[in-house]
């Protein structure tokens, strides 16, 4: 027999979810991959459109592994959390090349892959195999903790091992697929982080937070996030109409994406003095034309807040770079994958920079 929870939510599922996603009914292990890949750290109506590209673009796993790193980070370009993609392409390889071009089918195999957690193992095996795995993402979390009155901290081992034991006891076994779709939908549509509608809830009459008037108290989180401030000075260096660009390769934010010459610090900008002596080592006693190019920028990531400064610098010889850099024509910027602040900024100078005939566009 069905405990009361799940039966209430199923029958909201079929009565009343009328949400509405791409991938949502999806059986094809590979795109339901895709799709919980694109969607960790995403919100949906971002991730909709990337993930219609990437399966118009790579239709089949296979066509993804064969695919160059450039074209595949191009394409992931403004979603962030670039580790993804780099998983997204170690995973389809190592199915290529280690599992004859097929999907795993069982839970344990698709946990085996780069860049799948528990979460994710449970809803492609559920989805697109029909295994008994419950999801717990966050819109599991506070819907359990609301209905239950639970005030075990969601990010304590404790609370992870309650909340992981509670979603498996509740999940349908016979239709798993349906039950996990049914219960992410709604946390996202109905018990919602801010302002739920609880009075459409189908669950009303048995929520505990409800009845004590504790929807905002839940759940409870211990652990506050420690933010890091970081300074980046850009320097865009041209000579002879090219620029000079490295690609990021450090276990580092944006690794595999690309950027102009950095001078970073991590208490504020650097000051005048020291970006003369820098600049001054790159181009020893060459000409320069330097200025600086439009307002600070910031980025916020989870756990980073990055600032940036551009500086056009404008040379009469070659500079003394690393040989990391490349030089690029200036009309070949726009083939490289950039970070979001440094395509920020060349979307609105580029024009300045460049000329309007090499904006930077996507």
């Amino acid at each position: 027999m069905k405990p009361a929870f799940t039966k209430k939510l199923l029958d909201w599922n079929k009565q009343q979810n009328n949400r509405e996603m791409p991938w949502k009914g999806e059986k094809d292990p590979y795109k339901i991959w895709l799709s919980e890949i694109i969607l960790q750290q995403t919100r949906v109506e971002q991730g909709w459109e990337y993930y219609e590209r990437f399966i118009k673009t790579f239709p089949t796993v296979k066509k993804l592994a064969a695919a160059p790193d450039e074209k595949v980070f191009k394409l992931w370009e403004g979603l962030g959390y670039y580790s993804r993609c780099r998983n997204l392409l170690a995973s389809a390889r190592w199915i290529v090349e280690n599992n004859k071009g097929r999907f795993p089918d069982t839970y344990e195999m698709i946990l085996g892959l780069k860049g799948v957690g528990p979460y994710t193992a449970a809803a492609i095996s559920s989805f697109a195999f029909q295994l008994p795995h419950a999801v717990v993402d966050g819109n599991v979390q506070r819907v359990l903790s609301r209905y239950f009155g639970i005030t075990t901290p969601i990010d304590s081992t404790q609370g992870k091992k309650i909340y992981d034991q509670l979603a498996q006891a509740l999940l349908d076994t016979d239709a798993p697929g349906e039950y996990n779709q049914a219960i992410m939908d709604f946390g996202a549509v109905i018990c919602k982080p801010q302002s739920p509608l609880c009075e459409q809830c189908y669950q009303k009459k048995d929520c505990v937070a409800l009845s004590i008037n504790a929807i905002k108290e839940l759940p409870v989180k211990s652990k506050s996030i420690q933010i890091k401030e970081r300074w980046f000075d850009y320097f865009i260096l041209i000579y002879k109409k090219q620029l000079y660009i490295r690609k990021r390769t450090t276990k580092d934010i944006w690794e595999q994406l690309h950027e102009f010459v950095l001078l970073e610090s991590t208490d504020g900008f650097a000051n005048g003095a020291i970006t003369k002596k820098y600049i001054y080592d790159i181009v020893g006693d060459g000409k320069v034309v330097a200025r600086p190019i439009g307002k600070p920028i910031m980025q916020k990531l989870s756990h980073q807040h990055i600032h940036g400064r551009f500086t056009l610098i404008e040379l009469d010889k070659t500079p003394r770079l690393p040989d990391e850099f490349e030089k690029l024509p200036v009309s070949k910027i726009s083939t490289l994958a950039f970070p979001k602040l440094i395509n920020t900024f060349l979307e609105t100078h580029s024009g300045t920079l460049f000329g309007e005939d090499n904006s930077h566009k996507k």
